[in-house]
Order: C-alpha cells, then structure tokens, then sequence
C-alpha cells in the first residue's frame, strides 16, 4: 500500500499542514503536484488537494490510526514537481497558507460549456522577414547570455541599459535561442497596458501560434484557456503582467522581467510574493536564466550585481545613438513668486508650443488620479472622510462623486457642509482628471487623451489609447505611472512631470528611490528617434538629491547617496523589512493585539537563539482604518543572514494568532512590502 501526503484546499490556518492518504488504485500514476480528491472531516464532504509527498511505507507516527483514500485524481489540471517546490518556499518566505501558493500556479476559471476555445489574442501583426542588426553593446550582452543558457546554468542578469537603449532586442534575441534549445520562454512586464505592445514585438519575431498572454483583464474563461495551451505545451513564450510568473511550463529555459524595479511585481494581497524572487526561484529549479532589466535598477538588485550574485550588463548608448533627453528642472516656487499659478510653468507651457507646433507629440506626467485629492470645507476645515477607511475622498469630477482609493466606497459631495453647515465645499489637490480639463483648456486645438485606472476600465481600451497615440491621432497624452515605462513612440518630442514631489512626500524609505525612477522613466519617453527630446520637471523641491540625480542622468550617483543612507538606517539590502499589520475591528483590542504580537515575537526569538530583534512600533498605521478594520502595525529589521530564525519564529506566531478564535484580531505578515502605509 502507499501513502501520500495532501495540501487541502481550504481558507483556514488551522489546516495548513499535510493530511495522509491512502493512494489505492491510484498508485501507480500520483506525482508530487497531482490535484486529488479526497474525503475531509467527517461526514462524506470531499474535498480538492494537491500531493507534496508519496510513500511506500504508513510512517510510524500515523500506524494504527484510521486512513482513508483518495477518491479522484485530475492530471489534466496538477501543477508540475517544481511548481510544487517553489509552494513549500512560497510559504516559507511569504508566511502564506500552502494552499494559497498552490492556487497561484493553478487555473483560473473552467472549461468551456460550449467546448469553444477562448482566444484573447487577436493582434493582427505581420512577421518579421528578419531580426534587426545588434549594436556593439547588444552583442556583448547576448554574448554574456548565450553561455548559461546554452549551458542550462540557473544565471542571473541584471541588464541595466538606459532609456532607449535596445533592451528588448536582447530579451527577443535571448528568447530566439531557449526555443531553438527546446525551451520555453516567460515575458514580464510590470503594466497590463504595456502587455500589447510586448506581445507585438513578440509576435514580429516569433508569429502568433506559439505565444499566449496572462494577465488579471483577461476573463477567467480566457485565463483557463490560455493556462491549459501553455501546460499541454502548445506555446513557447509566454508574456503577461505579475501572475504569469506562474505560467505552467515543464521545460523553462528563460525568464525576462522587464522594468525589474517596478513595485507592480509585489503582490498586494496573500500570498504577498515578490515576482522577481519568485521568477528567480522557478529558474533556478529549472536551470533556467532570468534576465532582469531596467534603466533604473532597483537598489537591492544593483546591489546583489556589486556583491557577484548578478552579473550586471550594461547598455550605455540609445540604439540609434540619439542622445539622452534634455531634461530641465523648473522651481515652482519661483513661478508662484512671478504670479503664474498655473499648473503649467512658463518654460512647459511654452515648451508645449513649440513641440505641437512642429507637429510632435507630447505626454504629461502626474501619479495621482482623480480631479482632486480632497474636499474640504473652507470655514470650519471639515474634510470629506470614509467612514470605513478613515482617510481622504478623492473628487473624481466625471462621476460628481468622492471616492475611497482603498475600499471603493462613492459618496455624493454635499451642498452645504455636514459638520457647520456652510454653503461651498471647495476641492483642494490636483489629480490627472483635472490636468486633462486645464490640458484641454490651455490647447482646444489639439487632440487630448488621458490615461489612468479611471480612463481605461472598459476591456481594450488602453490598447486604443495606445494604438491612437502612436498613429498619431492623439496629440497630447495625459497620464500616471502607466504611460511611465516601457513605451515607444518615435514622434514624442517633449515630457512634462507636473508635480515630481507627489511621491518624494509619502512617508516611506523608498520615497526617493520611486521618485529617481519615475522621472527617469516617463523622461525616457522623449525623443527615442532621430531628435533629441525635452523633459520638464516641476517641483518645489529642486534641491532634492533624487531629482538632481534624475535631471543629470546620474544613476551611480543616486545609487551611492541611496545606499550610504540605507545602509545607515540598515534597510534593505542589508535587511529585510518585515512589516507585521494586526488589525480588528475595535480598536483596543487591535492595539492590545500588537502589543502583545511585539511581546511573544521578542520572547520566541530570544528562547530559538536568534540575535537581539529589532522591532518598531506598534503604532496606528498611516492609513489607521481601511474596510472597517482597525490597523496597527509593527516593523522588524531582519538581518539577510539569519532569515531562518525569523521565519520560524514569525510563522508559528502567525499560526497561533490566527487560529485562537477568541483573540478577536488577526495578523497579516508582509516580507518587504511595496508601501509603509
């Protein structure tokens, strides 16, 4: 008789572990990483599993006691043995259910009632006869590839190349050769909306048959779909936003994340993985290579390249050796003293004149949606809150309604205000719905798009946005950090960043770090073609040792002041930051909660021998309310080298917080979250 041991499908902590089964008449054909059914609990409830284990022998632990049997098994929708290793780190790393890991490699959605296939791509591009000609640096870094790919060695590539510099034509190159090898090929990009214009490129090079697309806009039906072509091994590459990390391949040869810096990689809800660790992971156990690009690498990255664990390209020239942008910092404080309390400085609005005038296209910057970002009351200061969340209503003018950005609550804005009763609430803060109608105001004449999470809800329509923009047929773009990275258009002559100190002013570590990226990248929009673009940087703040680096085009000196002052304060790289959020919904008892979280972490750590813990808070959390619960939060500052220690302190608190019912609070755990907030 053999044995397995069984993962359950099951939302509970109290049944993250394994269940032995007996395997029956399925013996002979179970793997590690087949989906099962099997019997749970008492009564005659079946439920869905996946194996992590098979025996020939009961363990001795379990002899005499009753085992039942599995009662079905679904080849056609198991994970693979390796999806199945990369679950058990999974759970180690993110302190998630071992289930939850699993389901990221399962399917979404079911077969289809009719038996007709959901196809969502239907690009109509034309092949490539043959690839362009390499530069100099594109051969070199190819060069540097073909060695472990050709040697199926787990490498690691940190491609840093500047904006425009051909980074794609390496991963199409790269991805050339792991199918020629038999082996499949991941593509991710950090944006849905830059999904179409990757799988384009692709399908240039490569044709249409053999590529499928993952990503959260696709129906389920479409994701089902698309997971069983890749698994039955009908495609070679795969491209898609964060999830199709997951993509179910046997044979992976190649794993590219572009624009690794991006904070989009982090999941934000459990498990709260990290697609570049996990895209890392997933080579290594496949002897694959992961190529990690970016025209600003994250700081942990460039410092794992300077340690030796990556080895760094460099990509220093634009393809067609254009250079890089003129970029100019303009101090609005000197224009509110000259009287302009436009949002446009004199130098942007008269940039923009010049640019549409010559009949090139310009795009505006700004990272925060919305018309504005509260609504006040000008005599009392009464300010418009959720009531569930606790935080600022954004206006959105389109809808006449202030919206939460965390739990989507929409409330009409009042005429008079419900705390004095004055007449006229005003709207303070500026968001991109608000710079379009200024944008349209300012330039009637021409053509206007936005686009944000508000503009592009309908299935689609960031691709007509997209498509619209680059045939020339919008003249001036208006977005977030959407329209930041990774696009390519030859007639953008001018960038305009209206506001560079929105994300300088959120109180996080990182705050820096994003801002040097985000002006980086929307700047390497401009003049990737023949003529040299302009980029207009607008801030209050133009001493600030990020925007400087940015205007001068300074990474390595970004990079050393950003890591003299982590190293000072030991954030990460030389720490994880493990964020611990207690949360209930009264909030004495989330309080008491976190206090007590602090106590027992403090005492299990010292009784397993680990280094005196640093932990800060607890403390409300910046946002202290979202959805009606109550939040306090607490920081520990791992040190990388004893990452075990505290993974297995943390994990058994998390198990034992979340199973005690009568405690009244649960705990979230977040490995170097993307936000502090």
């Amino acid at each position: 008789m053999k044995y397995a041991d069984v993962v359950i499908e099951t939302k509970s902590d109290a049944v993250d572990s394994f269940f032995t089964y007996q395997t029956g008449e399925f013996g002979d054909s179970l793997r590690v990483g087949s989906k099962v059914s099997v019997p749970f609990a008492r009564g005659k409830g079946v439920k869905t599993g996946y194996v992590f284990a098979l025996y020939d022998a009961l363990p001795k632990a379990l002899e005499g006691k009753r085992i039942r049997g599995i009662e079905g098994v679904d080849e056609q929708l198991s994970i693979s043995a390796g999806s199945a290793e990369v679950c058990r780190w999974m759970q180690a790393r993110y302190y998630c259910r071992l289930i939850d890991a699993v389901n990221c490699f399962a399917p979404a959605g079911k077969v289809s009632k009719t038996g007709k296939k959901r196809v969502p791509l239907k690009a109509e591009v034309e092949q490539e006869s043959e690839a362009p000609a390499l530069t100099n640096e594109q051969k070199r870094a190819v060069s540097v590839i073909l060695p472990s790919l050709e040697g199926r060695e787990a490498g690691v590539f940190l491609l840093h190349g500047v904006t425009g510099s051909g980074k794609t034509e390496v991963y199409l190159t790269a991805a050339g050769h792991a199918i020629r090898q038999g082996r499949k090929v991941v593509m991710l990009v950090p944006e849905i909306s830059l999904t179409h214009q990757t799988v384009e490129r692709f399908i240039r090079r490569f044709g249409q048959e053999r590529l499928a697309i993952l990503h959260s806009k696709l129906s389920a039906g479409e994701r089902f779909d698309e997971w069983v072509r890749i698994k039955n091994g009908e495609v070679d590459i795969v491209i898609g936003a964060r999830s199709a990390v997951f993509a179910p391949f046997e044979n992976l040869g190649l794993l590219i994340v572009d624009e690794e810096h991006e904070g989009t990689y982090k999941s934000d809800m459990s498990p709260k993985y990290d697609a570049v660790e996990v895209a890392i992971k997933r080579a290594k156990a496949a002897r694959a290579v992961t190529i990690l690009g970016s025209a600003t690498p994250s700081v942990v990255s460039s410092y794992r390249a300077e340690r030796g664990l990556y080895t760094r390209i460099l990509l220093t020239k634009r393809y067609n050796t254009t250079p890089l942008p003129l970029l100019k910092v303009v101090d609005m404080r000197a224009e509110l003293l000259r009287g302009n309390k436009s949002i446009f400085s004199g130098d942007l609005y008269a940039s923009m004149l010049d640019a549409l005038g010559a009949g090139k296209q310009v795009m505006l910057f700004l990272n925060r949606r919305g018309w504005s970002s509260f609504v006040s009351c000008p005599h009392c200061g009464y300010v418009m809150k959720c009531e569930r969340c606790n935080i600022s209503l954004t206006y959105h003018k389109a809808e006449d309604r202030a919206v939460c950005h965390f739990c989507g609550l929409s409330r009409p804005v009042p005429r008079a205000c419900p705390s004095c009763g004055g007449e006229g609430l005003r709207f303070f803060g500026l968001g991109t719905e608000q710079v379009e109608s200024l944008t349209r105001a300012a330039f009637p004449e021409h053509s206007i798009a936005r686009m944000d999470v508000d503009a592009v809800r309908a299935k689609g329509s960031a691709q007509k946005i997209l498509k619209d923009f680059g045939a020339g047929r919008i003249d001036i773009l208006i977005g977030t950090q959407m329209i930041a990275k990774g696009l390519d258009f030859a007639n953008v002559a001018l960038v305009g960043v209206i506001a560079a100190d929105i994300s300088l002013n959120i109180p996080d570590f990182k705050s820096p770090e994003r801002t040097f990226q985000l002006i980086t990248q929307v700047a390497g929009r401009a003049g990737r073609r023949e003529e040299r673009g302009r980029v207009i940087v607008q801030t209050y703040m133009p001493e600030n040792y990020a925007i400087e680096a940015a205007a001068n085009h300074d990474y390595e000196g970004f990079y050393r002041s950003e890591l003299f002052f982590r190293q000072t304060l030991d954030y990460p790289p030389f720490s994880d930051v493990i964020q611990a959020t207690v949360f209930s919904e009264n909030e004495e008892t989330a309080a008491a909660g976190a206090e007590r979280f602090k106590r027992d972490f403090l005492a299990l750590f010292a009784e397993g021998g680990g280094r005196q813990a640093v932990v800060l808070g607890p403390k409300p959390a910046p946002i202290a309310r979202i959805d009606a619960d109550f939040r306090y939060q607490l920081y520990i500052k791992a040190e990388t080298g004893n990452r075990r220690a505290y993974e297995k302190t943390l994990a058994a608190l998390k198990r034992k917080i979340n199973t005690d019912n009568a405690a009244g609070y649960r705990i979230m755990i977040d490995v170097n979250p993307y936000s502090l907030m």
